[in-house]
């Protein structure tokens, strides 16, 4: 691969505005006093100053920050991780409530090392948030924890507003940016979720630039609706180091508006598309479109019940 091929210039559409005021900076005080840490700043998120600063939104990384897996993407630590923290699902949900979120994403790094994948855990995060938040949305955003179905029963039993798990790339990449993921058992893990809870929105993230065509990307959206996913995210790869595997393509915001009018055709409920997305973007709009979504679909339903 040549230097022009492994470092693309970044485009004008890339550069974002900072803003750092006192609910950005209250947050990140807090997260260090609870000791907690948060996927927007373990894996570099460039919409941290917008969602922590703005829209009172955060995406709490639980189960440590060490994750078991080494994927080609993504910039959190790997490696052995430590025991499990018991209490954190208390110090999340005690911030939840001090910031007064208007949603919480709860994601973790991937515990293989776990019998449960870390489920036990992640759903009592959800519980505990829930008591002290009730008005708080929540997202979870776990790893497939193995493909074992037990493990995702115990987290969709606990009842998150949005399951979020996320595809990542198309099929023909997966086994170069995925560590021990499967594309298939991504799928069977979002349809399974579906099935366990039918009211529960699912959602799954697609990033570019790493590769893959627009037919692959379509591919892709083909597949997760026919896995009944109903919310999807499209965003622009962007290499955290030198180690990582490097962007092919910088895609232009129009590029990202015309992918995200084919997800709407295809019946997702909601996408949001572009350069700066990531999985958890606006996150807070997303779980308002389902419902939305949802109760008209019960007016059509009952509308029809009334006309037979």
């Amino acid at each position: 691969m040549s230097k022009k091929e492994e470092y693309l210039r970044k485009p004008e559409w890339l550069k974002i505005k900072l803003n750092t005021n006192e609910n950005y900076m209250g947050l990140k005080k807090m997260m260090r006093e609870k000791k907690l840490h948060t996927v927007c700043e373990e894996a570099r998120c460039p919409n941290i100053h917008e969602c922590w600063a703005v829209r009172r939104t955060a995406t709490f990384m639980i189960l440590g920050d060490v994750c078991t897996r080494a994927c080609r993407f993504c910039a959190v630590k790997t490696g052995l991780p430590t025991e499990l923290d018991l209490q954190e699902p208390e110090r999340v949900a005690d911030s939840v409530s001090l910031m007064n979120l208007k949603h919480a994403v709860i994601t973790a790094v991937a515990r293989d090392d776990l019998k449960d994948g870390g489920s036990g855990v992640f759903a009592e995060t959800v519980r505990a948030v829930r008591r002290k938040s009730p008005f708080t949305t929540i997202e979870v955003l776990p790893s497939d924890m193995g493909g074992v179905l037990e493990n995702l029963q115990t987290l969709m039993d606990a009842r998150p507003d949005i399951l979020n798990h996320n595809i990542e790339t198309v099929r023909r990449l997966t086994p170069r940016v995925r560590a021990r993921a499967k594309y298939d058992r991504s799928l069977e893990f979002l349809r399974r979720a579906k099935e366990m809870q039918p009211d529960i929105p699912t959602k799954s993230s697609l990033m570019i630039g790493l590769g893959e065509t627009k037919e692959e990307i379509i591919e892709t959206m083909d597949d997760l609706r026919a896995n009944h996913v109903d919310i999807m995210t499209i965003g622009q790869y962007l290499q955290p180091t030198k180690k990582h595997i490097a962007v092919q393509k910088y895609y232009h915001p129009d590029e990202f508006e015309e992918l995200k009018e084919i997800a709407l055709s295809k019946g997702f409920s909601h996408c949001e598309a572009g350069p700066m997305v990531r999985s958890s973007y606006h996150a807070d709009e997303q779980v308002n479109a389902a419902a939305k979504q949802k109760q008209q679909l019960g007016e059509q339903e009952t509308e029809q019940a009334k006309e037979a």
